[in-house]
């Protein structure tokens, strides 16, 4: 907590120093961090504040589980002496009831000219890093007055540009997942088993008009940049076409299909890109692991998930389709994923495909939907890579299935609190592999913070 402080200080202090004064007013052209910005996707295009100098909304998130899970496999011994002692690396950790290691989140918006935005948001705490570092930042530009030309000021009506590291816009699961501590958008505790979610550095072209929207994007491809094995780095290229409609006042209809792809990466993060990690904390995860290093909620921090490792070469394609009609809600993401992982310094002799169903079912009711009721069921199967002792000898395909059931309350427009039973099953995997005949079971409950 000392770091937050001195984090909100630092900032309050340069910031009021810097602009007189701080306002933690909405932002044209932005996303709500609160309840309003629920089934909110691409930023609009209202422009519903006028620009009369430099803006700063300083806003942040807080979230802490209380966890209750179980867990059992039933993979074989594998022993090996550590020490005095003979381990199996193959033993689950013991785990127990309790409060997991809360998250913060430190959100900077700025607007620098009309229609300019600067964001930038920092992980202040997280499962997989303690101490503060900047999840990505970008500029915004939905208005390009400072050219001086009537064209492009009539282009920019329906078009939005962004440049820099950012949270990739591939599909339209990203809007609805839990973001380290940003956790209100999302019904549900946990995210998808194979969560597509990364930042990257590059450019990204939206166009909106009546309904419809395009989004073309270049980026290089990685959740870092890097200049070293040129040979291997290939830009990644992501595009979305959708229509999203109020039919009627009590009627929505929203569908987009996306695609990712990229033909060589030193180390692609389509599906491995979430740095914070899973909520569900050392489920499935050993007890002892063969360097005899310790087992941690932050050394082992994706728990629950499963990455496919297409890390060189992947082409990704997801379909989502969103209706809500008065408080019922359907989410839905079918996807595909293709391509190969490298073995050492070679590729993959094939590529392996990886599906995932995800279906989101939500009843919002009561004084402005602040109660809801929610239910998921989530399936992911592929292939595992295979050893690099063993190129061409193919794993068989692996199955993960979930179900998610529970309920969440809006104690206001910026504090909810949410539960849920969460049901995993592991199946397919190789009686050598921990997660052989694996589950995991129980409740969560939540509460979390967004301003």
């Amino acid at each position: 907590m000392k770091k937050i402080t001195l984090s909100l200080g630092l900032l309050l202090g340069l910031s009021m120093s810097a602009f007189g004064q701080i306002t933690l007013s909405d932002l044209p052209y932005a996303r709500p961090y609160d309840k309003r910005g629920l089934n909110t996707f691409e930023t609009p295009k209202q422009d519903t504040i006028g620009f009369d100098g430099i803006k700063v909304r300083l806003g942040g998130g807080f979230a802490q589980q209380f966890q209750g899970l179980k867990h059992k496999n039933s993979a074989t011994a594998l022993m090996q002496q550590q020490g005095n002692n003979e381990v199996n690396l193959n033993q689950l950790m013991p785990i127990e009831n309790g409060f997991n290691l809360a998250s913060a989140n430190l959100n900077l918006d700025v607007a620098l000219a009309d229609g300019v935005r600067l964001n930038l948001i920092t992980y202040l705490s997280s499962r997989h890093h303690s101490e503060a570092w900047v999840k990505g930042g970008y500029i915004q530009v939905d208005k390009a007055e400072f050219l001086n030309s009537p064209l492009v000021n009539k282009l920019m009506e329906n078009i939005t540009v962004k440049v820099g590291h950012m949270e990739i816009n591939y599909g339209d699961a990203h809007y609805r997942r839990t973001d380290n501590a940003h956790a209100l958008q999302n019904p549900f505790v946990g995210n998808y088993i194979m969560d597509a979610f990364t930042t990257e550095i590059g450019a990204e072209v939206i166009y909106q008009y009546k309904g419809f929207l395009a989004v073309g994007s270049v980026t290089g491809g990685e959740v870092q940049g890097g200049i070293q094995t040129p040979d291997q780095r290939k830009p990644s290229f992501i595009g979305k076409l959708g229509y999203d409609s109020q039919v009627k006042d009590d009627l929505r209809v929203r569908l987009t299909g996306s695609v990712y792809t990229t033909a060589g990466s030193v180390r692609n993060t389509l599906y491995g890109g979430d740095r914070a990690g899973s909520r569900y904390f050392l489920v499935m995860d050993p007890a002892k692991v063969a360097s005899g290093a310790a087992v941690t909620p932050a050394t082992h921090f994706t728990s629950g998930h499963i990455n496919p490792g297409l890390t060189n070469s992947i082409t990704a394609f997801v379909v989502n389709p969103f209706v809500k009609f008065r408080g019922l809600e359907f989410f839905g993401n079918f996807e595909q994923a293709k391509g190969k992982g490298r073995l050492g310094a070679n590729d993959e002799p094939a590529d392996r495909t990886w599906r995932q169903l995800g279906t989101d079912l939500v009843y919002r009711f009561g004084g402005n939907e602040n109660l809801y009721v929610a239910g998921r069921y989530n399936v992911v199967e592929g292939r595992l890579a295979p050893s690099a002792a063993t190129p061409n000898v193919q794993n068989n395909s692996v199955n993960l299935n979930r179900i998610q059931v529970g309920g969440g309350w809006f104690v206001t427009k910026n504090i909810l609190a949410k539960a849920e039973y969460v049901k995993q099953q592991y199946k397919g995997f190789a009686p050598t592999d921990i997660r052989h005949g694996g589950e995991f079971n129980g409740f969560m409950i939540e509460g979390a913070i967004s301003f």
